[in-house]
């Protein structure tokens, strides 16, 4: 009943006009954002076809105690999502009432001439190509398992391996209970879009992150040896710090920062069901943490992920959210160059990812432009997965060494990532992750098993 009572919160705080749906989301507290923005998103797709089997059905004047913010996201859920996972009260009163809505939605179908529920949406309203074909990305969290481990438990769940995706259209291609091992990224799995496992064992227990592809580029790109000192500027909700503790392997410490104390407390949820140690998680502004106190002094790796418009993110049901005005997306450009300068000033810093998912110039390689000026030759731009398909604009000279991702050539979220690195006089350094190196050809898979985790 959780999801529902925060997912009808959300559909409150958008009609009083208290923020974005992303923003809402997120402060909601609710441990399972993905999970709640999916449900908040497709409830807001088919919020007129709702709106109309409500009257239809007469259920609010039946029901004058049920908030109808509620009764979409209850009526969605039984009609039109994967049933409902909710017992109590209201799953008794929407069984009730069952038989009414349905009948109501089957009067629906033949006045507008249509079979699918699908149908009677607007043309605006329908799933965009771009989220139809964006897969369900899985991160194995190797601190607690394994791939090989992971891959045998969902054979014996019933589903079917097909080995090592050879090239990206084959992601696209995934179908029924058939998965795959990512070509880019070493312990990513891919399912098809829709497929859900919020309920999966694997998934309860932290044994697998679900993230999307280009949320995990940031992490694997930084790439910090075991035992480094990293921070993680704007952390929350948690699943590149996560990701982070991964390849530390525990050995090391994390700095992960965020203002708001409902995402704090999501983090915290998320980093301790994924076994996450070693990490120092404050309620605090980065741009007020101080780089000269000692006890940064071995940071040497900084993950920067900023408040960005969010014009990236794809949703199973909305695609991209409505742009952001010129005022609001100056606003954001500057938050992040500020917090970009800053985080440059630490000094032990030898490695910056700065990333957004943001689809806008401003927000992406402006920022960097701007602030690689700044810094004169102190920093370089590092160029990363050369052979990734996506690159950035040519809004200045070496914008190609920054990554971009789209579900159109990526099939993942719309995202940015630029890698920089303080320049050194002197000799080659080891190749970090996706330096130099074709996409696929990662650090070798870990051996050592963990923890099998029993169905």
């Amino acid at each position: 009943m959780a999801l529902y009572s925060a997912a009808a919160a959300v559909l409150a705080g958008l009609e009083r006009g208290e923020g974005g749906l992303k923003s809402l989301v997120y402060n909601s507290g609710f441990p399972h954002v993905r999970q709640l923005y999916a449900l908040v998103s497709e409830t807001l797709r088919y919020a007129s076809v709702l709106e109309k089997l409500l009257d239809g059905a007469a259920l609010l004047q039946a029901e004058k105690k049920l908030p109808p913010q509620l009764a979409k996201v209850l009526v969605y859920d039984l009609l039109f999502g994967k049933g409902l996972k909710c017992g109590g009260r209201w799953k008794a009163l929407a069984r009730r009432h069952r038989a009414r809505l349905e009948a109501e939605l089957a009067r629906m179908k033949v006045r507008h001439q249509v079979s699918r529920n699908e149908d009677l949406l607007a043309p605006e309203q329908a799933v965009s190509p771009a989220a139809s074909q964006v897969p369900r990305y899985v991160r194995v969290n190797t601190l607690k398992t394994c791939v090989d481990d992971v891959i045998d438990f969902f054979k014996r769940q019933g589903y079917t391996y097909l080995g090592k995706a050879a090239s990206v259209e084959e992601l696209k291609a995934l179908s029924g209970k058939k998965f795959l091992l990512d070509l880019h990224l070493p312990e990513l799995l891919v399912f098809p879009a829709q497929t859900d496992l919020h309920d999966n064992l694997l998934y309860t227990s932290g044994h697998i992150i679900l993230q999307d592809k280009a949320s995990c580029l940031p992490a694997f790109l930084l790439g910090p040896a075991a035992g480094s000192h990293v921070i993680d500027a704007c952390a929350a909700p948690g699943n590149k710090t996560s990701h982070l503790a991964a390849i530390l392997k525990n050995k090391g410490q994390i700095f992960a920062f965020d203002v708001d104390p409902k995402r704090v407390a999501t983090m915290n949820t998320l980093l301790t069901r994924a076994g996450v140690t070693g990490c120092q998680l404050a309620q605090q502004d980065f741009l007020t943490v101080d780089p000269r106190d000692s006890k940064y002094s071995r940071v040497t790796h900084i993950l920067l992920d900023p408040s960005c418009s969010g014009s990236g993110m794809v949703t199973r049901g909305l695609g991209q959210e409505a742009a952001p005005s010129a005022e609001r997306l100056q606003a954001l450009a500057g938050f992040q160059r500020r917090a970009l300068n800053h985080a440059l000033s630490f000094p032990a810093l030898q490695r910056l990812v700065y990333s957004t998912c943001s689809l806008h110039q401003e927000e992406n390689e402006d920022v960097v432009q701007a602030v690689l000026q700044e810094w004169g030759s102190a920093f370089r731009l590092v160029t990363a997965f050369p052979s990734w398909p996506c690159r950035g604009l040519a809004a200045f000279s070496g914008a190609e060494s920054c990554l971009r991702a789209s579900p159109a050539e990526t099939f993942t979220h719309g995202f940015f990532v630029a890698v920089l690195e303080r320049c050194r006089e002197g000799a080659a350094e080891n190749p970090q992750p996706g330096e130099g190196m074709e996409p696929g050809a990662a650090p070798k898979k870990r051996k050592k098993k963990k923890q099998r985790v029993k169905e």
